[in-house]
């Protein structure tokens, strides 16, 4: 199944980029970023749209015929579908507010975190009762909810703040998800999509991912740690994710606090762009990074598939 799987997502990304281009839907590029990104306006965005549908497709008919795995996979599903949802308005409205010319662009922040803490909370509930053992010790389930929420949170984020460079974070995706790939059916649902995807999202890019995608790969990435791993093996895994979201916070708070920026753009990727290397080099050399972390955690989980 994961060969139809990658087989539809790229008839559904091809499809979405036909659509895309002949709407005039099309990515705005920021004017302070790296030079080199300013051939990329008006490349179609929100293709995460068309391979987390191909992930369904795929995925509810082998769930409602028993062949998708129980409990723990369809609540990753339904998770990842629901902050997919979230990114997915983000999506719609970035791409508005480009044809119309005004409106609003974004999800703001103070909009966006009640959404994905309600997501968090409601996974973190179903979630903690099928953990291998009490995450917070002496807070029963109520404590592990609470920290399964910020998991989920923090991934979703991580993983969002990671794209923003031709097949960046497919790449990262796909390899965060390999020691997995015989536990979790979703997980290998979405590393197949995902190989479709990055058919066209490989540079120079025909399609870019939009946050429905990076989201709803967040997600899945907190889910399938979380239920079939070690939660804590998350962040060395998706080492690239935690970096970028930190690069984030650091810029963030070094310019509001010191009227500095510690970072040449944020996140960490953009820096060394304007650095001087080249976006596929920085690609590449983040994949061998998160290629070493997750063999590390492959050999901690005791080489186990």
């Amino acid at each position: 199944m994961m060969v139809v799987a990658a087989l539809l997502s790229l008839l559904l990304v091809w499809l979405f980029i036909r659509v895309s281009k002949a709407q005039g839907w099309g990515q705005p590029v920021r004017a302070d970023g790296p030079q080199t990104h300013l051939i990329k306006e008006g490349t179609p965005t929100a293709g995460g749209v068309a391979f987390v549908l191909a992930l369904a497709l795929v995925f509810f008919p082998l769930y409602f015929t028993g062949n998708a795995g129980g409990p723990r996979e369809l609540l990753i599903m339904l998770t990842a579908l629901g902050m997919g949802v979230i990114g997915g308005i983000d999506d719609f409205l970035k791409v508005r507010s480009r044809m119309k010319g005004s409106g609003k662009k974004e999800l703001i922040a103070r909009e966006k975190m009640p959404l994905q803490l309600l997501v968090g909370l409601l996974f973190g509930w179903f979630a903690a009762p099928l953990a291998a053992h009490e995450l917070v010790p002496g807070f029963g389930q109520i404590g592990d909810t609470i920290l399964l929420a910020l998991v989920m949170i923090g991934s979703v984020n991580a993983f969002n703040f990671t794209d923003g460079l031709d097949g960046l974070l497919g790449g990262v995706a796909i390899i965060v998800l390999l020691p997995l790939l015989a536990l979790s059916p979703v997980s290998a649902l979405l590393v197949a999509v995902l190989l479709g995807f990055l058919w066209f999202n490989a540079h120079p890019a025909r399609v870019f991912m939009g946050d429905m995608g990076s989201h709803a790969i967040g997600a899945i990435a907190a889910g399938a740690y979380v239920l079939y791993a070690d939660v804590w093996l998350l962040p060395l895994a998706a080492i690239i994710p935690v970096v970028a979201v930190l690069s984030v916070v650091i810029q963030v708070v070094s310019f509001r606090t010191r009227k500095k920026r510690v970072f040449k753009m944020s996140p960490i990727q953009h820096h060394f762009e304007l650095s001087g290397w080249p976006e596929t080099h920085v690609t590449l050399r983040f994949w061998v990074v998160t290629a070493v972390a997750t063999a590390a955690v492959w050999w901690i989980l005791g080489g186990r598939p």
